[in-house]
């Protein structure tokens, strides 16, 4: 058994657990990361080249202060890496004017002062011809909104980590982990067992394993990513002119994103074609996930795309799978857990995390050191 020289130790490692290393570490506690897969791996949630940010969150407003606070995070982690993580090209939001998407932005924006405008169908195709609404189709255009480098930002969080003094093992996956109020949390891997003080449990897609016993239950969806090659080049999708779309095609009737279509900015090249991609969300395991691509997925997500696209497809360029972990009510897992006070949970992304991981970050340290963190939380209670 290994001693108890570590303060805290940090199990997952991919974008909400290495944001929780580095805040932790940065706050002079002893932290040891662990991490089933190679550092800024591609088996999880946080990669593919490209994430969005926004403010307008129609989400909930507890969104909103998560939002603008991590995009000073952002900044700073930037100026501390010395890397470029967050592109501003301005974000579209589309669909009818009634959806919750654009309705939800428009007054959240309208509520907090957020510079913005309301595009209608004509103003959407003279300013983005790469796409073509229908003439009931409106767009919110948020300038501030941006995209994020998900493989950066992972990097730079665990390499900050690692300088502020974290340990940090990969390749070691957690079995089981258990608590005594007397000797505080262990953790068991292929080597050894390690004990602190303190546990984080950033399981992303593995969170029913880890964590099936919270009352609030995980759901791992297997989402297919798809970039293709459009007929003409990349030139029209370059992030100096385009922003990041998605779009409610109306087909969506609950919570989250199934059934969305959306769209990035050209930021890999000619020969990186652009992302362009349909939100197909089919329940999985992560241990067993089906990681083939068929064709048949990529030309379900071609003709869900073409009559929404100003321009002709071409071939695909790359098709992957990604997961993520819906709670049925798509709001985060970020509290202490309810049977083991010493435990704290960041869990449950929902397909909307990304852009708030360095908050997160800084919400599961205040929870670590302090019990407590000065954000209103509640939303997020394993409890709820």
């Amino acid at each position: 058994m290994h001693g108890g020289s570590h303060d805290v130790i940090v199990v997952g490692l991919g974008g909400m657990g290495s944001a929780a290393a580095y805040h932790l570490a940065r706050r002079g506690q002893r932290v040891l990361g662990l991490e089933r897969f190679g550092p800024v791996h591609d088996q999880g949630s946080s990669h593919g080249g490209s994430r969005l940010i926004r403010q307008a969150c129609f989400e909930d407003p507890a969104y909103v202060p998560l939002a603008q606070r991590s995009y000073e995070l952002w900044r700073a982690l930037e100026s501390s890496s010395g890397d470029t993580l967050l592109l501003n090209t301005g974000g579209l939001l589309l669909g009818l004017p009634d959806c919750p998407m654009v309705s939800g932005a428009v007054g959240m924006a309208v509520q907090i002062g957020l510079d913005h405008e309301l595009l209608t169908a004509e103003g959407i195709r003279r300013r983005f011809p790469t796409l073509a609404p229908s003439d009931d189709t409106v767009a919110y255009f948020e300038p501030a909104a941006g995209v994020l480098r998900p493989e950066n930002a992972v990097a730079a969080h665990l390499q900050l980590a690692e300088r502020a003094g974290a340990e940090l093992h990969f390749y070691e996956p957690v079995s089981d982990w258990c608590c005594d109020r007397f000797t505080g949390v262990s953790v068991r891997t292929w080597a050894g067992t390690y004990c602190a003080d303190r546990l984080v449990i950033c399981p992303g897609a593995w969170a029913p394993g880890l964590l099936g016993d919270l009352p609030v239950p995980f759901s791992p969806q297997r989402v297919v990513v798809t970039r293709f090659q459009p007929e003409g080049g990349i030139t029209p999708f370059l992030p100096d002119r385009h922003p990041f779309w998605v779009w409610d095609p109306g087909t969506n009737r609950g919570p989250g994103f199934a059934g969305f279509l959306y769209g990035f900015p050209a930021l890999d090249g000619p020969d990186g074609g652009v992302k362009l991609s349909r939100v197909d969300e089919r329940p999985c395991m992560a241990e067993t996930v089906d990681r083939t691509v068929t064709s048949a997925e990529i030309d379900e997500a071609a003709a869900a795309l073409r009559p929404h696209l100003g321009v002709e497809l071409g071939p695909v360029v790359e098709a992957r799978v990604c997961m993520w972990t819906n709670t049925p009510d798509h709001h985060f897992v970020l509290g202490a857990h309810p049977k083991q006070p010493d435990v704290i949970v960041g869990a449950g992304c929902s397909g909307q995390g990304f852009k708030f991981l360095p908050v997160i970050g800084e919400i599961l340290a205040d929870l670590v050191v302090d019990g407590k963190t000065s954000y209103d939380v509640a939303l997020f209670d394993p409890l709820r």
